[in-house]
């Protein structure tokens, strides 16, 4: 007590409450004991009511010196946590009660201000164990913006590098390698319109060669000349004009028949070979093979042993004027010296770039996936960034015929022919962007069946189901893999690597991808892969017995 203030600690008293009469004198027996309690001894305050009424009696556990804490009481006193999210006041630790000393109100107020502490306390309680404290939220996982960026760019890249890869490896086959060039010049030689034109140029130079023209005007003023009627000479001299025609006509058809026929594809392709070879040497920068270009500087493709074919084909029909025929040269040019030489820088550089580009290609996708924190996702991204560039690589061929056609010069008598001669150049080019349309796609689909997206695991569930149903029906009916099986089941993993490792061996020693080839491979694997998961079997799989019919 300070100056008539009492402290009040929220602690519960030790002591016994004291009766409501006075003390009994010391040594006399203590009237409570044996003695049944009475309505008024047994009454109580209502503690639910923060007052009391002056007519209830009060208990007085506590003496005008519990008040006052001692220092022991001090020592012992602990402070109510307080901080609650759930509180709306804070929890008062003590009261300061003013009273007089050693009233009979000081005993009240103390219980009134021990009473508002427990009502308190309760309510705190009450709203702790009711309303549990929210979860702590966890921290979001920081996003690792730079290997998502770094993934974009690689991919990116590597996706715009592809056509690029493509044109420079077909450039190249078509001019390091004699063998792709004459594959792909070769099935020229079997186009209608480029036998048209083979054949008219053929027989045009047979025709100046025989000198068709004098010589029918020789036979008719010779036949003319005889002692013949006028009107039979006049006859004769009109017979001239037509007679040039069938002689023309007559060596035409055979020629067209010499061209038509294996004979000329052969000589078309040695005609290649060499022109070609000749290329890459002065390509090269062999002296000798500048030496062997013509001396207008052109280096041409030479087809004259088709000639003598066409003679041979004559003097058999009985055309034997064609002996006197000296030699022909007919040729195609190809290109100047003057170009070969400025070309032998660009030479090497195909060489190198053609070679090297698209493994490049391929390594950035590859990085891009790995570098990607989703790398299912990447690799959807990657094989269709892959489809749309071969697909806007098509798109430039296209437009690369049209204005090829409109570009060529008025002495190009057949404008279809160049074109056909151009689709014909660019086929493997146009196989070759195909391949890596169906490859894209592929590895597109690929992805999207092993990543984590809902429809993905739905995918793999029902074929998991559709296993599970066959395999079940199998042991029904007494067919069972057995360790086999088993063995299966266990190394998964391991017979799924070995099958897609022989697949990616497949195409990459192959000596031309074709689309055809490229899904038929897929196909194979796919096939594989799902026989290898039905004949898996669980160790802990049971084989269900089926239950035979009952009869009532």
């Amino acid at each position: 007590m300070s100056g008539g203030h009492f402290v009040v600690e929220n602690k519960p008293s030790p002591r016994k409450p004291r009766g409501t009469g006075a003390k009994p004198p010391a040594g006399a027996p203590d009237p409570s004991v044996g003695t049944p309690a009475t309505d008024d001894a047994a009454a109580t305050p209502d503690t639910e009511s923060p007052y009391v009424t002056p007519d209830e009696e009060i208990p007085d556990d506590t003496g005008p010196s519990d008040a006052v804490a001692s220092p022991e009481d001090e020592n012992d006193t602990a402070e109510i946590p307080t901080g609650s999210p759930h509180d709306t006041a804070e929890i008062p630790t003590s009261i300061d009660v003013q009273v007089p000393a050693s009233s009979p109100a000081e005993d009240r107020a103390v219980l009134l201000a021990r009473l508002q502490l427990l009502e308190t306390e309760n309510a705190r309680l009450r709203a702790t164990a009711t309303v549990p404290p929210p979860a702590p939220v966890a921290p979001r996982p920081r996003r690792k913006v730079g290997r998502s960026t770094a993934a974009v760019v690689l991919i990116l890249i590597g996706a715009l590098l592809a056509p690029i890869a493509v044109v420079g490896s077909w450039a190249r086959g078509l001019v390091v390698s004699t063998d792709n060039y004459v594959d792909t010049v070769a099935p020229i030689a079997e186009d209608p319109l480029v036998q048209s034109a083979v054949a008219n140029r053929i027989t045009i130079a047979v025709v100046d060669a025989l000198n068709v023209e004098e010589l029918t005007t020789q036979a008719t003023d010779a036949v003319a000349g005889l002692d013949l009627p006028p009107l039979v000479g006049q006859a004769v001299t009109s017979l001239q004009a037509p007679l040039q025609e069938a002689i023309t006509g007559f060596i035409r058809k055979n020629v067209t028949k010499i061209v038509s026929s294996d004979a000329f594809e052969n000589v078309w392709e040695e005609a290649n070979r060499a022109a070609h070879e000749q290329i890459v040497a002065t390509l090269r920068g062999d002296p000798d093979a500048l030496a062997q270009i013509s001396d207008t500087g052109t280096l041409t493709l030479d087809v004259t042993p088709i000639i003598e074919q066409v003679k041979t084909s004559l003097e058999e029909a009985g055309f034997t004027l064609v002996s006197r025929i000296p030699t022909i040269n007919v040729t195609f040019p190809i290109a100047s010296s003057a170009d070969l030489v400025r070309l032998q820088s660009a030479y090497r550089l195909i060489d190198i770039v053609g070679g090297l580009l698209p493994y490049l290609s391929l390594a950035l996708l590859a990085a891009g996936v790995l570098a990607a924190q989703h790398r299912s996702r990447a690799l959807v991204v990657a094989g269709l960034s892959l489809a749309g560039a071969m697909l806007l690589l098509g798109i430039a061929l296209a437009l690369g015929r049209s204005l090829y056609a409109s570009s060529l010069p008025p002495t190009v008598q057949r404008v279809d022919t160049a074109v056909a001669i151009y689709d014909q150049f660019v086929s493997l080019l146009r196989i070759e962007l195909r391949v890596g349309l169906v490859l894209g796609l592929l590895l597109a689909i690929i992805a999207f069946a092993a990543g984590g997206t809902t429809a993905a695991r739905q995918l793999r569930a029902s074929s998991s189901h559709a296993s599970a149903w066959l395999r079940s029906a199998g042991d029904r009916r007494g067919i069972s893999t057995g360790p086999v099986g088993v063995w299966l089941d266990e190394q998964r993993t391991l017979v799924r690597v070995v099958i897609i490792a022989l697949a990616a061996l497949a195409l990459v020693l192959a000596d031309r991808l074709t689309p055809a080839y490229v899904v038929g491979v897929f196909v194979i694997a796919l096939l594989v892969l799902g026989l290898v998961t039905l004949l898996a079997r669980p160790r802990g799989a049971v084989p269900v017995e089926e239950e035979e019919p009952v009869l009532v």
